[in-house]
């Protein structure tokens, strides 16, 4: 076996980011499915080495040192970008959405674990195909892993995720628009007609440009974020609550924006406003590396003894989530036009990730009108509650 040394691992994990970027730019059918750049780029590199194991039987292995440390400062900046006022703005609605998306990840667990138990698996491995990896998305799929692997004893459960979420992403594009079209068909809901497409949150004013001060203010403030958040989580594995690391430091980040003396929208944002931007690219960047990283150290080949499972398991939960879709978040959230947009987007809750909920969302607020509350609603669920309330429910049901 060949192991190639951390930093030569990272710098390859780089130039496979920015080739995950270039071939999302370049070929129609990744950018038609959302595929994110580091999926594209980590997959491309996983392939490689699965075809070097097929036709040699030799093992290609990377030192993934720096992979645990990107993950907390993504979640880090998450915490720190969480503005509570933002938050409570959704209402009722986003409280009965959480809820709905809550009672479904039970449901897609209960799923996986009772089908890996009639494939003869350990009932456990179902939960990286059901709210793990599909209601959590990658990310979660591999803050997860290590804890399956080494203490359940679940030696493919990276590549059970891996598999599941592919599948499940793409098919969260691909029901979307047919769904929210079968539902306007059959309740004669009226369009909003309404071209206006504000997606997310309005800005007050145009973004200040981002700086050298910015982005050295956004590591610093990561890097504190992360220093409560190891302190936390370790308090927390003290009580005898298994948390991981990167829902603490997520913890962390919304308890310094909001909570801490002066507040960091007064004492930071206040004197260089464009740190929110340096908080977003220096995040968004260790995810993507992060991502990378993870996805260079998959080793398909060992998936060839569940591959009937996965067929099987995702065949149900892609079902699952059509009707009760259909059949309980549109009646729930209010039977009109806002709903049918809120259920093109539920599919990227529970199969995709935020990114496919508002490119459904998207899709047909272009062809039928805007849905002002569904695109305040929805990406609050699926790009922050769900994260922690996923995390309790998988600890619980894991065990």
């Amino acid at each position: 076996m060949t192991e190639v040394d951390s930093f030569l691992s990272f710098t390859i994990a780089i130039l496979l980011l920015v080739t995950g970027k270039i071939l999302t730019m370049k070929v129609p059918l990744l950018a038609r499915y959302a595929i994110p750049e580091p999926v594209a780029g980590g997959f491309l590199c996983a392939a490689v080495v699965a075809f070097v194991f097929f036709t040699t039987g030799h093992r290609i292995g990377f030192a993934l040192d720096a992979r645990d440390f990107l993950l907390l400062l993504f979640f880090s900046g998450i915490g720190l970008r969480s503005d509570l006022r933002t938050l409570l703005k959704g209402g009722r609605p986003l409280v009965v959405l959480l809820v709905l998306a809550t009672l479904f990840m039970l449901l897609q667990n209960l799923a996986g674990m009772g089908i890996a138990g009639i494939f003869g698996l350990d009932p456990r491995a179902g939960l990286m195909a059901g709210s793990i990896s599909l209601t959590g998305g990658v990310g979660t799929t591999l803050a997860w892993a290590p804890h399956f692997v080494d203490d359940l004893g679940i030696l493919n459960a990276l590549e059970l995720g891996i598999a599941a979420n592919t599948v499940g992403l793409i098919a969260a594009c691909v029901i979307g628009g047919p769904m929210a079209a079968w539902l306007m068909a059959r309740h004669g809901v009226t369009p909003s007609g309404d071209a206006r497409l504000d997606i997310g949150a309005a800005s007050d004013g145009p973004e200040p440009r981002l700086d050298y001060f910015a982005v050295l203010w956004a590591i610093f403030m990561l890097n504190v974020t992360i220093m409560l958040g190891t302190a936390l989580h370790a308090a927390i594995v003290e009580a005898g609550i298994n948390l991981p690391a990167f829902v603490t430091c997520l913890i962390a980040g919304i308890l310094i924006r909001n909570l801490a003396p002066m507040g960091l929208n007064r004492a930071v944002l206040g004197m260089w406003p464009s740190l929110r931007q340096g908080l977003a690219l220096v995040s968004d960047i260790a995810l993507g590396l992060f991502l990378t990283m993870a996805l260079m150290g998959l080793q398909l080949w060992e998936l060839g003894g569940v591959l009937g499972f996965i067929v099987v398991v995702l065949a149900v939960q892609i079902a699952l989530t059509i009707l009760f879709t259909l059949f309980v978040v549109f009646r729930t959230m209010g039977r009109d036009y806002e709903a049918v947009v809120i259920a093109a987007g539920f599919g990227g809750i529970t199969l995709g990730s935020t990114a496919t909920a508002i490119a459904n969302m998207t899709a047909v607020a272009q062809r039928y009108g805007a849905a002002h509350r569904a695109f305040i609603i929805v990406p609050l669920v699926c790009g922050f509650f769900i994260d922690i309330v996923n995390a309790v429910v998988i600890s619980v049901m894991a065990g």
